[in-house]
């Protein structure tokens, strides 16, 4: 084991449990009483949770702006609601939905003692000045299981078109205070999302423990997410009220919940790569822009490493996970390697993630989503990708 100087960037206190949502106003009492709450637009509304904490939050003397998001957040959205709320003597702030409404929070929170535009500091596309805080108190909620926005330091905000990008108001003032992870939000989480996220959690479970920035702190962490993974991921997908979706929505929570931490420390690689351009360019929601390119992209780094860096860890470390996902301990190295890719194929199949063509993505799309996939996550792939290697990526999955 390799034992070389790493660092580990701020975290959030987390409570993770079925069950702990209910302790949120218990929680929030050290932060005060006047908070900005951001939600989704239906999803928890809809649900018994919303209602109970309503009450709550009446009876304990709490007072709130409600927030909605029902897109992915824009710059125009951030700034819209610092505007709206900067004079509301807000406190903190509490993010309760998925990755955009994490992402949503995170960024007002970090702008609202301010007013700034977050223009200001948006990386490669903003004014580029330094962001040093100060930001409210921030606390994360998921309700879903894939991004791990609730363990970042990153606000990804999108725009979308031609010119269209996807970029992080990013600094660990953001980190959320205090992570709330209660798998049993996840009820009201429907298929087609659990399959999608759940791909992205994944992911990022994968990329940051073959990342070339990888740790034993951070490939301890990524591995018990994967283990959880293959314990859960198609028994959340199935859902119902039985004892086993239960334990497959804990696993993803936990395993979404790990991703972040993973991904926050030692990055990603070529599938956020290409997730970026893919879903500012066009219309594909992030976990599916992650899913579908999964299986082509790890057999694309595999075959690349072992033409040029035979010696990498990140093989070993494929093979692994193929072990892992065969449940298989004897498969050797090469086999696994195959097998980790077979069933990620099975998986993207399975699940019906959609293929990059109904969205639009043609093969004369490929040079303009290849030149614009070389941001911070393809710089911690396990192996520098050629333009060839990653257009080939896309024209797998068109």
């Amino acid at each position: 084991m390799n034992f070389s100087p790493f660092y580990i960037a701020t975290l959030p206190r987390i409570a993770f449990g079925e069950g702990e949502f209910s302790r949120l106003p218990e929680f929030l009492s050290e932060f005060g009483k006047r908070l900005l709450l951001v939600t989704g637009a239906n999803s928890l509304q809809a649900t018994k949770h919303w209602s109970d904490l309503l009450k709550q939050l009446k009876e304990n003397a709490f007072t709130f702006e409600h927030f909605i998001v029902d897109e992915e957040p824009s710059p125009a959205l951030i700034d819209s609601a610092v505007n709206r709320f900067k004079d509301a003597n807000i406190e903190f702030v509490v993010a309760i939905g998925g990755g955009s409404v994490m992402d949503t929070g995170k960024a007002i929170a970090g702008l609202l003692p301010t007013g700034d535009s977050v223009m200001n500091f948006l990386e490669d596309v903003g004014k580029g000045l330094p962001y040093h805080g100060p930001s409210l108190p921030f606390i994360a909620v998921p309700t879903t299981a894939g991004t791990g926005s609730e363990a970042t330091k990153n606000s990804v905000l999108s725009e979308h078109g031609t010119q269209g990008y996807k970029k992080s108001f990013r600094h660990e003032c953001l980190v959320a205070k205090l992570t709330v992870v209660d798998p049993a939000l996840m009820e009201a989480c429907p298929g087609h999302l659990i399959a999608a996220q759940g791909m992205d959690a994944f992911t990022q479970l994968l990329e940051s423990y073959v990342s070339l920035r990888a740790n034993p702190l951070t490939d301890a962490l990524a591995w018990s997410g994967l283990q959880a993974v293959f314990s859960g991921f198609l028994d959340a997908y199935h859902g119902g009220d039985t004892e086993t979706a239960r334990h497959g929505r804990a696993a993803m929570a936990y395993a979404a919940l790990l991703s972040g931490i993973t991904l926050a420390q030692v990055g990603l690689g070529s599938v956020h790569g290409l997730a970026q351009p893919l879903g500012s360019l066009f219309p594909i929601p992030h976990g599916v822009a992650c899913g579908t390119t999964v299986a082509t992209a790890t057999s694309v780094n595999i075959q690349a490493l072992r033409q040029r860096a035979p010696d990498s860890s990140a093989l070993n470390k494929y093979a692994a996970t193929g072990r892992l996902l065969a449940d298989n301990i004897e498969l050797n190295d090469t086999d696994a390697c195959h097998k980790l890719v077979e069933v990620l194929e099975h998986w993207t199949q399975t699940l019906q993630i959609p293929r990059l063509s109904k969205y639009g993505v043609s093969e004369n799309d490929i040079p303009k989503i290849v030149a614009n996939s070389r941001g911070n996550s393809m710089k911690s792939n396990p192996v520098e990708l050629s333009d060839a290697e990653i257009g080939s990526i896309v024209q797998g999955r068109l």
